[in-house]
């Protein structure tokens, strides 16, 4: 069992490239919007009642995937690093998957404002994340975490040895996920 964790800023592309590589690995792509659009429907991810029941969900799928016989997973994620609430986080659903044997990968992105700004009125995003259609919101929110969060490493911050940075700003998701495929021979 693998577990593929994508994680970058928004709109660096993590679902995209998590599709191409969900594609050629055969690993199941689990982005971080899709419990987050199902709950939303409900309630605001924001509220408390939201982030519970993502957290629920994402956490009997984590559970049940890795006692599966599936090859692996790949999950999106916005990883705030200058959250300790994030980085435990990352260490419970890690465990989760190393409890039954699997292995972990960690897939960082990054990417240039201007290209994610672009790419988050995308329309493959705006499929797939009804949550930022109100394209106003989702730009200031963009540029508000930044300003908030570190929602990337600093060089030599992530210990793990299956750990690969990509700068995608000019790369193509296909040739991202070819890379990440090659790097870990998925």
């Amino acid at each position: 069992m693998k577990l593929v964790i994508v994680f970058g800023p928004q709109a660096v592309g993590k679902m995209t490239v998590g599709q191409e590589l969900a594609e050629i690995t055969g690993l199941k792509l689990f982005h971080n919007h899709m419990t987050i659009e199902l709950v939303s429907n409900f309630f605001s991810y924001g509220s408390k009642e939201g982030k519970r029941l993502v957290s629920l969900f994402r956490q009997e799928i984590f559970e049940e995937v890795a006692k599966s016989d599936l090859k692996g997973l790949i999950f999106t994620y916005v990883w705030a690093f200058n959250m300790q609430e994030d980085w435990d986080y990352v260490d419970s659903v890690c465990n989760i998957f190393k409890s039954k044997g699997g292995e972990i990968y960690f897939v960082e992105l990054e990417a240039e404002l201007e290209e994610r700004l672009e790419r988050n009125k995308s329309p493959l995003r705006l499929e797939h994340k009804p949550t930022k259609r109100n394209l106003e919101f989702s730009e200031n929110e963009l540029i508000s975490s930044m300003k908030k969060y570190r929602l990337n490493s600093i060089d030599g911050e992530i210990k793990n040895e299956n750990y690969i940075r990509i700068n995608n700003t000019a790369l193509e998701p296909l040739e991202v996920a070819e890379m990440i495929k090659e790097r870990f021979k998925l």
